[in-house]
């Protein structure tokens, strides 16, 4: 007999444990189901070394509770991995959230029952479960991928992906002192793990297919005196960030790019270059995510700057992205990652130049060379956005898979909702405002308006819900729509669904580039509308 609930929550991260604790206060019957050992989503599997934020630790924290805000402490601008850790485990013991989650629990199949008008999940073990309301909080970077090199298995070292990486470390506790370490991908997350390794690493080897426009990080220590001034402007902080295109604090500059002289425009990128966070991405002239002539001004900024952080000028180009400007993909934030290649023992490999032939017992062999390792660290990323959701058997109505109907790309009502899956809700999913933003902010708002239409249902005694063919047609093309006035469909990104591992994969945009501002105020009027473009019975 498997167990009965009013809503089952995939996930227990940030959006994961926030639904769980307002359903739980709505007076819902609810249960979590959780892979890992403990909570923490994201920030419990991606240990790896030098994992942090990019954005604003005082931002990113949870702002619907006043007890959290003014009894924990952030130490450091842009938090690292161990600490926000720590700071979601303070939160799910302080609202004793454990007891509604089951660890080591991975859902492998999801069926909609008709006749029942319920959800069956089943897990990896066989255990099983039904809930009249089935929510995802899988996360848009949670479904980890290793490239399709031959020979992975092969390799006689130590290997891992970063989403993956041990918790008790790699080599000496990540000391890689006499250790010839290769790390594969350079996208954020290689970044922030070469930083790290290149101080210890008797030689680090930095595969590399495309480089990123990567921007200065500036992290640094919040002492006490400062972290009460940050919890005073908690109501202003978070205002901001609700009032902004992205959730963050930073604005765009109210000024046209084309309006400036090139001194004032200079001025501005090298003022944003030197503070702190996505300001130089989110804070800078708007025409930059727009106009090609506009991001080909940041574009070239940048490039500039690697070219004089960087003292070998072939390797300055190596690093220097040529097929994408500045922003059309996420942007990296880092701490002296370009000065690494200045170090003897941090060697640049450019695969489109030798690329991987296959990985072999002593290390990774190119079309020029072997090179032998003693560890190899994966950066390869994620199969993102609908990667976690493709990854369970989700079966709608009439047998429909989810995974059929995304076959070329999401379908969706507002991102969390989707015809043939009735009652299914996607927090933080393809074409949801939350997933171009600072999650917390956005994840929030996401929990809210479900749990406020649960109750709504509750209320009156409504049992389905799914959205009408002709909202998810024009919300889909609405998504569409908005990315065609970005610079984004012009970069190949997780943005954009290309996945290297799925070549043949449709390009299609899978976020949602109108601002979160806009898409709250389009939530907000749904439901003042009762739900428009909705069917509830």
């Amino acid at each position: 007999m498997s167990e009965q609930y009013d809503a089952i929550v995939i996930g227990a991260g940030v959006t994961g444990l926030y639904q769980l604790y307002k359903l739980r206060e709505e007076g819902f019957s609810v249960k979590a189901y959780e892979t890992g050992t403990g909570v923490g989503g994201t920030w419990y599997w991606n240990n790896y070394p030098g994992c942090r934020f990019d954005s604003e630790s005082e931002t990113y924290g949870y702002s619907w509770s006043e007890e959290v805000l003014k009894e924990w402490d952030w130490t450091e601008h842009f938090s690292p991995q161990p600490e926000t850790e720590k700071y979601l485990n303070f939160v799910a013991d302080k609202f004793d959230l454990r007891k509604d989650i089951q660890f080591e629990s991975k859902v492998t199949t999801a069926t909609w029952d008709e006749a029942g008008q319920k959800w069956d999940i089943e897990l990896e073990d066989g255990g099983k479960a039904s809930a009249t309301f089935l929510i995802s909080a899988t996360g848009p970077l949670s479904a980890f991928q290793l490239p399709k090199i031959p020979g992975i298995e092969s390799f006689k070292g130590e290997w891992t992906h970063t989403a993956r990486y041990p918790k008790e470390g790699l080599a000496n506790n990540n000391d890689f002192s006499g250790k010839r370490v290769g790390v594969i991908g350079t996208g954020a997350t290689g970044v922030q793990f070469i930083q790290e390794a290149a101080k210890t690493a008797e030689q680090l080897y930095v595969f590399q297919l495309a480089p990123e426009w990567c921007a200065p990080l500036k992290n640094s220590r919040i002492e006490k005196d400062e972290m009460e001034k940050i919890r005073a402007n908690y109501p202003q902080m978070f205002k901001e960030c609700i009032d902004s295109f992205g959730g963050f604090q930073h604005k765009f500059d109210e000024r046209s790019i084309y309006d400036v002289t090139d001194e004032e425009r200079e001025a501005l990128f090298e003022e944003l270059y030197d503070k702190p966070g996505f300001g130089i991405w989110l804070g800078n002239f708007s025409e930059i995510m727009n106009k090609m002539d506009a991001n080909d001004m940041i574009s070239d900024f940048i490039a500039r700057k690697i070219r004089q952080r960087v003292n070998d000028p072939k390797v300055a180009e190596q690093l220097i992205p040529k097929n994408h400007g500045f922003g059309m993909r996420r942007v990296p934030l880092e701490t002296k990652y370009f000065e690494c290649y200045n170090q003897d023992n941090v060697h640049l490999v450019s695969l489109p130049d030798t690329p991987i032939e296959e990985i072999t017992p002593a290390g990774v062999k190119c079309s020029d060379q072997e090179y032998d390792l003693d560890i190899i660290v994966y950066a390869t990323g994620f199969e993102g956005v609908m990667g976690a959701l493709n990854r369970i058997d989700i079966s709608g109505k009439d047998g429909q898979k989810l995974k059929d109907k995304w076959a070329d790309g999401p379908r969706t009502m507002l991102g969390m909702q989707i015809v043939g899956f009735p009652n299914l809700f996607t927090l933080v999913g393809p074409h949801n405002g939350a997933t171009f933003c600072n999650i917390p902010r956005c994840a929030e708002q996401n929990v809210e308006w479900a749990t406020d239409l649960f109750s709504y249902m509750r209320d009156k005694n409504l049992k389905r819900i799914e959205p009408t063919l002709e909202a998810e047609d024009a919300w889909t093309a609405h998504v569409d729509e908005t990315a065609t006035h970005t610079l984004f469909p012009k970069a190949d990104s997780w943005f954009m669904g290309i996945n290297v591992n799925d070549p043949n994969k449709k390009r299609t945009f899978m976020l949602y580039a109108g601002g979160q501002q806009n898409y709250r105020a389009r939530c907000d009027e749904i439901a003042e509308k009762g739900y428009e473009g909705f069917v509830i019975k």
